[in-house]
């Protein structure tokens, strides 16, 4: 059957209905081949099916972002006194929650240990997989779009750019999700995820592709990206990926290789592109970090879904006191990244909402109001997980220059970084050598670039890293109500996953391994606790 080209707005409606059984999770639905006549019909395909949507947090914490749950993975979010059930995220929060919080062999797994709920075990693969096809078949039909005119030829190229960027970003994702860590010694043997770039329908069985061939294709995708979006130029919106996101792209897929000399190369790219750091002694408070005028902003997509767990309310997350207390008292982002009240530290990346003169800052509901309620009810054009900015590259930089011995080089990029976020006047300089450079550079990157979805990646590429391997324990509680309105506590579990774990890596949803008969599934165990105090 030919399907190398459709109408957009049918494609748009079967890329919502492909992977809604497991026995379709890799499908394409073919349409007539005359539909798209031209670039501009990709370009809203782009738009309406391959770009992650944007949401009210809400929304996105309930039924919409394809990585909702990777803050729940790391060492990032902690329990609040009198919290965590998970009900603010409705009425099967703690099935979507539960089992990545506690690591369970079985991510939807509920609290109770009485069952599974396998539609919200799919969920990320499934979505992911889902803009996977559409750019499958962006890039298919570019090939075959006329470029006689120089506009014809800047479109296709952009298009296909587009596409390969995105399809790389997903596989990344994916692979770091389901696959191990990037290791250079295993990865030719290590079971990552399936692969799939044509736009036909292939009726057979599926199995795992090596991690190393997953990141071999998002290298070809990024450098074609790079090539074409670079011919392009600049794009209208910084909701369209250009050569600068390529560039970060590439530089964060290298770090994690540990090419380190590729890594560095393009971080220089960016830093020579987009160097702007936002001043933190000049911004004006609740102005974000994160947000759609935030001159760090090189490209987003998606939505922002934290103040949606972090709200100020029993039966919530926080930010975690270790976390919190890995700022100093001169670092400015300990009270313009967070909010503390007591041992509540909210998360303050994005704007605040509209001020009010009755509330201070300082009254316990200031929080809900102006950050958890403003963005719950309101569209987020902008991510908390998919918001690429100027400061990563820094970090990438220095990291980089550091695993390769370059200390001066690695000290200058990150202390450029630190000069913008402590008070004037205060010593911002790190001045370590050896492999405590390399940790003091990875705290600061915990420290800026937390809950933007690069924490629980971070520290499964430390524990791989050839120059300084690094472990880490994490501990998580959770506790157990007498009512869903009560405030009672009848039990605490204590789950903790150390180095070296089967909870490092996401188990494959069970629903695929089903379909794909003999297809591998990554180790699993049995998740035990320890009885903590109430």
């Amino acid at each position: 059957m030919n399907i190398r080209h459709f109408h957009p707005y049918i494609l748009i409606a079967a890329a919502l209905s492909v992977m809604t059984s497991c026995s379709g999770y890799l499908k394409e639905y073919s349409q007539d081949s005359d539909y798209v006549r031209s670039w501009e019909d990709l370009n809203e395909l782009l738009i309406g099916s391959c770009y992650e949507p944007t949401f009210s947090a809400n929304t996105v914490a309930l039924v919409s972002d394809p990585e909702y749950f990777i803050h729940f993975l790391g060492d990032e979010l902690d329990e609040y006194p009198e919290s965590y059930n998970s009900y603010s995220m409705g009425y099967d929060g703690k099935e979507r929650v539960f089992g990545y919080y506690t690591w369970q062999a079985r991510s939807s797994q509920n609290d109770t240990y009485t069952g599974y709920n396998t539609s919200t075990e799919s969920e990320c693969w499934t979505n992911l997989y889902k803009m996977i096809n559409v750019a499958n078949n962006v890039i298919y039909s570019a090939q075959d779009l006329s470029d006689k005119t120089n506009e014809e030829r800047r479109g296709k190229e952009k298009v296909d750019g587009e596409a390969r960027f995105l399809r790389a970003y997903y596989y990344f994702q994916l692979v770091n999700l389901y696959g191990k860590a990037y290791d250079p010694s295993t990865a030719a043997t290590d079971p990552g995820v399936p692969i799939k770039t044509s736009a036909e329908v292939e009726d057979k069985k599926f199995q795992r592709n090596t991690v190393q061939e997953v990141y071999d294709l998002i290298l070809s995708d990024l450098e074609t990206a790079d090539k074409e979006l670079t011919d392009y130029g600049a794009q209208p919106t910084h909701y369209r990926a250009d050569s600068v996101a390529v560039h970060l792209l590439r530089s964060r897929v290298y770090l994690y290789m540990q090419n380190w000399q590729q890594a560095a190369v393009y971080a220089q790219k960016v830093i020579d592109e987009h160097p702007g750091v936002i001043n933190l002694n000049t911004q004006s408070d609740g102005q974000g970090v994160i947000s759609t005028t935030s001159g760090e902003l090189i490209f987003s997509m998606g939505s922002n879904s934290v103040m949606c767990y972090t709200m100020n309310s029993y039966k919530n997350f926080t930010i975690s006191s270790a976390l919190y207390n890995l700022f100093s008292d001169n670092d400015l982002r300990k009270t313009k990244y967070m909010w503390t009240n007591g041992s509540f530290h909210g998360y303050t990346k994005c704007d605040v909402g509209t001020p009010d003169s009755k509330v201070d800052a300082t009254d316990p509901s200031y929080y809900f109001k102006y950050y958890e309620y403003t963005h719950e009810i309101a569209l987020n054009e902008y991510s908390d997980k998919n918001f690429f900015r100027s400061s990563e590259a820094y970090l990438n930089l220095a990291e980089a220059e550091a695993c390769m011995g370059h200390e001066a080089a690695a000290r200058e990029a990150v202390n450029h970084l630190r000069q913008y976020r402590f008070k004037e006047g205060t010593d911002y300089q790190i001045t370590s050598s050896g492999e405590q450079l390399i940790r003091d550079i990875r705290d600061e990157r915990e420290r800026e670039l937390f809950l933007e979805g690069q924490r629980w990646f971070d520290l499964r590429r430390y524990a791989v890293c050839k120059v300084a391997p690094q472990t880490t324990t994490i501990t998580h509680n959770y506790y157990y109500y007498e009512s869903r309105s009560s405030t009672t506590k009848t039990a605490h579990h204590i789950f903790t996953l150390t180095p070296g774990d089967w909870g490092w890596t996401l188990p494959i949803p069970q629903p695929v391994l089903n379909q794909n008969t003999g297809m591998e599934n990554n180790p699993r165990g049995t998740r035990t606790y320890t009885v903590g105090n109430l």
